[in-house]
């Protein structure tokens, strides 16, 4: 049994690997205001006192409305803080994730982040490829590709990553312009992207899982559950200890709205997993 190393070198900088996702600190289906602002800033606040130093956001959570409560909470940023966005896609009048992946588009995305972040360049802009919503679907991305390198020159993004992508996408990708991360859904039940999270670690690139604890769709399993009971667990602190086993460039962001499930996701490290228990989590996703 060995403890996962809890730190990774990401866009020039060494971060925690746990991190957070501020998608759900906007209103319900991510759009609109949340219910109560007061506590989506003490979240933020509380996730950065708590040692998070990576939170991963987009304009297009809301719209607006995520990255405005970030910059009221946390602007002037600590030094030591690497906001992660998105663009590639925009909400329509009834909340509906349209796809925005036009030069156009894009550029205009990279200034909405920028002032409603309050930033004068981005650290790291993900590419959202739109694909078949929350799997990839092979296709070129250059072009798309091309503009974040033309915004990078600019000096308006600092590195970029990519969303929702193939092996083959980043490959094409990393011809135009260093790739720093790749975000897709993966979690202990939906490991479609296993060789890809193998191919990225051996290339020195950290692999972000969206919905780490299943998103909209939250993980249910009762192998998982008798096992988070066992080692006194919650079943959710078990599927983050189990990505930080998986491989060292998994890079966790959580989301949650609760002060409580957000204290209750950072003790995620504190379990050192035995090679029982992680066979055991292994064979879950066959359940």
């Amino acid at each position: 049994m060995s403890a996962p190393t809890l730190t990774y070198p990401f866009a020039g900088r060494t971060v925690n690997r746990m991190g957070y996702g501020a998608m759900q600190l906007a209103g319900p289906g991510v759009f609109g205001p949340p219910k109560d602002r007061d506590a989506a800033l003490a979240v933020l606040r509380e996730a950065v006192a708590l040692g998070v130093d990576h939170i991963d956001t987009s304009d297009f959570y809301g719209p607006h409305v995520t990255n405005q409560i970030i910059r009221e909470a946390l602007h002037p940023y600590p030094d030591d803080l690497l906001i992660v966005t998105k663009v590639g896609a925009v909400r329509g009048d009834d909340g509906a994730w349209l796809a925005a992946q036009e030069p156009d588009d894009l550029r205009r995305a990279v200034h909405d982040n920028l002032r409603n972040l309050g930033l004068d360049a981005l650290e790291v802009v993900n590419l959202r490829v739109m694909g078949n919503i929350h799997e990839p679907a092979e296709g070129s991305i250059a072009r798309q590709v091309e503009t974040l390198a033309r915004l990078q020159q600019e000096g308006l993004v600092r590195h970029v990553g990519l969303s929702n992508v193939t092996s083959a996408q980043v490959a094409e990708a990393q011809r135009i312009t260093p790739i720093v991360c790749v975000q897709n859904q993966y979690n202990l039940v939906q490991r479609a992207d296993d060789a890809l999270v193998d191919e990225l670690a051996g290339k020195s690139i950290a692999f972000v899982p969206f919905f780490p604890l299943g998103g909209f769709s939250p993980i249910q399993s009762s192998g998982l559950s008798a096992l988070a009971a066992r080692v006194q667990a919650t079943p959710m602190q078990l599927a983050l200890a189990w990505l930080l086993h998986r491989s060292p460039n998994l890079l966790l962001i959580p989301g949650t709205s609760s002060m409580a499930h957000l204290r209750e996701n950072m003790q995620a490290p504190a379990w050192a997993l035995s090679d029982d228990v992680l066979a055991e989590l292994n064979a879950i996703a066959g359940e």
